[in-house]
């Protein structure tokens, strides 16, 4: 059994700088572009089945052959690491400080 996606890709208030995040329209939006925060809502991607829902804190960036910058994240709220695939319109200067982090 592989992972599961569940394609969402809607508009939300990021909850750690309040920007307004919209739609990606490519793929799925999985964090704010802003600040580069995420929410622990998902077990598998867009499945929202995950009870924890602390904040995910942009820890570092590494570099993916294939899908370019991947942020990693750390669950403010039960410490655990979640990764993503960076968007087009993500904060290219946070991105970078991250780098440093990996």
């Amino acid at each position: 059994m592989g992972k599961k996606f569940t394609e969402i890709d809607e508009e939300f208030i990021c909850e750690n700088c309040k920007a307004k995040v919209p739609k990606l329209g490519y793929s799925c939006r999985n964090h704010c572009p802003k600040c580069l925060y995420s929410k622990h809502v998902d077990i598998n991607p867009g499945d929202r089945e995950e009870q924890c829902h602390g904040l995910l804190k942009p820890i570092s960036v590494e570099i993916d052959s294939k899908k370019g910058y991947v942020i990693i994240f750390k669950c403010e709220k039960c410490g655990k690491i979640r990764k993503n695939k960076a968007a087009k319109d993500d904060n290219m200067d946070l991105i970078i400080k991250l780098t440093a982090n990996h």
